[in-house]
């Protein structure tokens, strides 16, 4: 076969323009793969499984002059060129003006020890790189393709077929081995979960598309498909092969890196990656979608761990996969059978510490962080870190500004709580109105309520005011004129309101962890 003598042939020095110490070739079942030190070269095979097609060297062109568009638009330190393959099947060589044998996407060769599922694996994804990587998907979104209305990418239909497909995919696989009843079970309630959640979202999935949230992604976002390079967190490898595949919803992209998350039992992980993504881009309604979307990935993954135990022969090797299997069915299960939902809400005067607790109360509980600085800066199109200029009772901290900015998070908050998911209002809550505003919501909800009544000496205050407003590295803008008028016109709590709240002074060590566990266990 004429691809394969030039894969052979390429493994020469001589055919490279560039000096070569070791060539090494991976394979995969669409791509040779060609290490040479500094650079890497992907040739395309040629196949048509239906979903992709390089069967004829036009196409594999095409899609190779595809992946580098694409890929350039999150990884252009990593993605140089597409070069022809030209001379000979015998003595092929990279570039020059020949006649084109093949054509290779060039890209420059990184360390594969610091893809994120090798840096997990050695304990060395973090929590900053998680928040780093929510600000590069954030700002991916917010700038690649937006479908048109006349297009079919995001419609209910176009959502379904996938979702239903692949049930049927990995029906067929739990079927002919030798799986639990229980397993298929669990599947085929996941099937029904995915239908009647998909007809109650199909107004839900109309309206994202109509509002622009269906975007030209990158389509396979998972944690071996990002790289630290240099400090920075780089997606690559992202789908060209199908349009399907990659025009989807920015919700359904989150959501496989969650949960692949996840699966990695680092829920510690997912937690502020989702939390940052959400501050960032304010994208709260897309959570009525996040577990549907969440299901979906996570049965992807048995799928493919399916398709893959009918090429293994070897006893441990099925094992293992079968065992992969399940993990991801029970996984998606649980995505199914969300905890009961609970409104938390901050009280305390600025610099009280109610948005460090809040943020680390965040990482061991599940539980999207609304924060009023961030929300009320969004509201006059600023970024969080962008000063205001504003004066007390001024600007965006005038009178008005501030019930605004309390009636978008009561909205925020009932969004996130009608969508299934646990919600802390991290704000200083200081009027009684205020807070009887929320504790009605849950009311209204029949949900657990607590107040976070975060507590410290005056002058502990006054220090971190003073340390934060120096540092000018928070959304928040209060300094020591804001706390004293604070400290004049706050309204305590009441003695009702104290029946549900939890005094914390933070000025001492808090476990988190257990704090945590106890909000997790309040029922009322």
């Amino acid at each position: 076969m004429k691809n394969h003598s030039i894969i052979c042939a390429l493994q020469n020095p001589a055919a490279y323009p560039h000096p070569v110490a070791d060539i090494r070739l991976f394979e995969t079942h669409i791509s040779w793969v060609l290490l040479t030190g500094e650079f890497v070269y992907k040739i395309k095979k040629p196949v048509d499984f239906g979903f992709l097609d390089f069967s004829t060297l036009e196409k594999r062109h095409f899609y190779c002059e595809e992946e580098l568009r694409l890929n350039r638009r999150l990884a252009p330190q990593l993605y140089l060129a597409v070069v022809p393959v030209t001379g000979s099947p015998e003595m092929p060589r990279l570039g020059g003006s020949g006649t084109p044998l093949e054509y290779a996407v060039k890209m420059r060769q990184f360390d594969p020890r610091q893809t994120f599922d090798e840096l997990l694996e050695r304990g060395a994804l973090s929590v900053s790189l998680m928040e780093q990587t929510a600000g590069t998907l954030a700002e991916f979104h917010q700038r690649i393709a937006v479908s048109t209305p006349n297009d079919d990418f995001g419609t209910p239909d176009a959502i379904w077929n996938p979702v239903n497909e692949n049930f049927i995919q990995v029906d067929k696989c739990i079927n002919s081995q030798s799986f639990m009843a229980a397993i298929r079970e669990t599947s085929h309630h996941l099937h029904q979960w995915s239908q009647t959640q998909h007809e109650k979202l199909r107004a839900v999935f109309a309206q994202r598309k109509k509002d622009g949230f269906v975007r030209e992604c990158h389509g396979d976002l998972h944690l071996r498909n990002i790289v630290l390079w240099h400090d920075q967190v780089v997606p690559f490898d992202g789908i060209e092969f199908s349009p399907q595949l990659r025009w989807i919803d920015v919700m359904s992209e989150l959501a496989f890196l969650l949960m692949d998350l996840d699966d990695h039992q680092q829920q510690t992980l997912s937690r502020p990656l989702l939390n940052r993504y959400l501050s960032l881009c304010g994208d709260y309604g897309g959570l009525a979608t996040l577990r549907y979307y969440q299901v979906y990935r996570a049965m992807v993954r048995a799928k493919v761990a399916g398709l893959r135990l009918s090429q293994l022969d070897d006893a441990s090797k099925i094992a293992q996969n079968q065992q992969q299997i399940h993990n991801y069915i029970q996984l998606a299960d649980k995505y199914t059978r969300p905890d009961r939902v609970r409104l938390i809400i901050t009280h305390g005067l600025s610099g009280s510490g109610k948005s460090y607790l809040s943020r680390e109360l965040a990482r061991h509980f599940d539980v999207i962080h609304l924060r009023s600085d961030v929300e009320r800066k969004r509201l006059f199109g600023l970024s969080e870190l962008t000063h205001s200029e504003s004066g007390l009772n001024t600007g965006i901290y005038a009178n008005d500004a501030t019930r605004a900015t309390y009636q978008r998070l009561y909205t925020l908050a009932d969004i996130c709580l009608h969508s299934g998911f646990s919600v802390l209002v991290d704000a200083t809550f200081l009027q009684y109105e205020q807070r009887t505003r929320f504790f009605s919501l849950a009311q209204q909800l029949a949900c657990p309520f607590v107040i976070l009544d975060c507590q410290a000496d005056e002058n502990i205050l006054r220090q971190r005011v003073k340390q934060r407003e120096q540092q000018g590295t928070d959304a928040s803008e209060a300094n020591l004129r804001v706390l004293e008028k604070q400290l004049t016109e706050q309204q305590p709590l009441t003695d009702e309101e104290n029946k549900y709240a939890l005094h914390i002074d933070t000025v001492e060590e808090i476990d988190v962890a257990v704090l945590a566990h106890r909000l997790n266990n309040i029922q009322q």
